[in-house]
């Protein structure tokens, strides 16, 4: 029941967050009526909401991953997302996968967040990446068997700390080279908002492996 993100509210939904660079997008897609029900006592709501495929390594379906949309109002506290008391939920088999732009290989970056992945992709437009979701998600995603570099994009917060300690050791223990790559505020999309395009390719160009720059990096012109 939900179509491509393409001319949808959730296509200005990311745009509004400072996300300019939707391609290789399949995985996610928009939904005008999609159900919330609060809790089990509650009647069901229907409001427009941002879809994403949750998949494994071999990009078999595994969960789906939903944002609620505000339809009328983008302000700074809700980001545009519905006025509910959750509006991001989660379903289905997650532990492990994660939503993916792009195919891994040899490298790769992993976050929690959708739009803080989306953000990163704005400066690496042609980096593979994935979203785990959440921290406890991140720290236990899954790594593709060509994988040897693995940038990890961590939340600047404890929950961010913890999921990126364990990457790094998990990393070390499969021969992966594992590169953190922080925000300066709280995550990359606050980053991309609040600092600016250039700000957020300068942060993770000094990050980078050489190679990499070259390879992924949308330069300024």
């Amino acid at each position: 029941m939900s179509q491509p993100i393409a001319g949808t509210l959730a296509e200005t939904y990311l745009r509004k967050r400072g996300i300019t660079i939707l391609h290789d997008t399949a995985s996610l897609r928009f939904h005008p009526r999609c159900y919330y029900r609060p809790d089990e006592h509650s009647p069901t709501e229907t409001w427009p909401a941002l879809i994403a495929a949750v998949t494994d390594l071999s990009g078999h379906l595994t969960g789906a991953h939903r944002t609620w949309l505000d339809p009328g109002d983008f302000t700074e506290a809700t980001l545009g997302k519905a006025p509910i008391d959750t509006p991001r939920r989660a379903m289905g088999d997650l532990l492990g996968h994660a939503v993916r732009f792009g195919v891994a290989g040899d490298v790769m970056a992993a976050g929690e967040g959708i739009e803080t992945m989306l953000s990163l992709r704005c400066v690496l437009p042609t980096m593979p990446m994935a979203a785990a979701l959440s921290a406890a998600h991140l720290a236990a995603i899954l790594f593709p068997d060509r994988l040897r570099r693995l940038y990890i994009a961590r939340d600047n917060d404890p929950a961010g700390d913890g999921a990126m300690a364990t990457l790094l050791d998990r990393a070390d223990a499969a021969g992966i080279e594992a590169i953190v790559l922080s925000p300066r505020l709280g995550d990359f999309n606050e980053d991309l908002r609040l600092r600016g395009i250039d700000a957020l390719r300068a942060v993770s160009r000094a990050r980078i492996a050489p190679q990499d720059v070259a390879r992924f990096m949308e330069l300024a012109e």
